[in-house]
């Protein structure tokens, strides 16, 4: 797990403290759970790598005919 630090609001904290105690759960339990709440009502999906890279090839953007051999110099310049 990563730590992270956020403000919120007094009566936010107040909300989480009673929904732990109701819950038996810890706060930082409480809150994980939130925004796992928050993120899947956003829309928020996970893309795996090969979805990632089919969606970006779909966008079917060309480079220069020879990116493919020049791929040093195109990434770090002429040297």
């Amino acid at each position: 797990m990563i730590r992270t630090q956020v403000y919120i609001t007094e009566e936010q904290a107040q909300d989480i403290k009673l929904q732990a105690k109701r819950e038996k759960k810890r706060e930082a339990e409480v809150i994980r759970e939130l925004v796992n709440e928050g993120l899947k009502r956003a829309g928020f999906r996970r893309e795996s790598t090969g979805e990632s890279l089919l969606r970006l090839a779909s966008i079917g953007g060309r480079g220069p005919a020879d990116l493919s051999s020049r791929i040093d110099d195109y990434l770090y310049g002429d040297k």
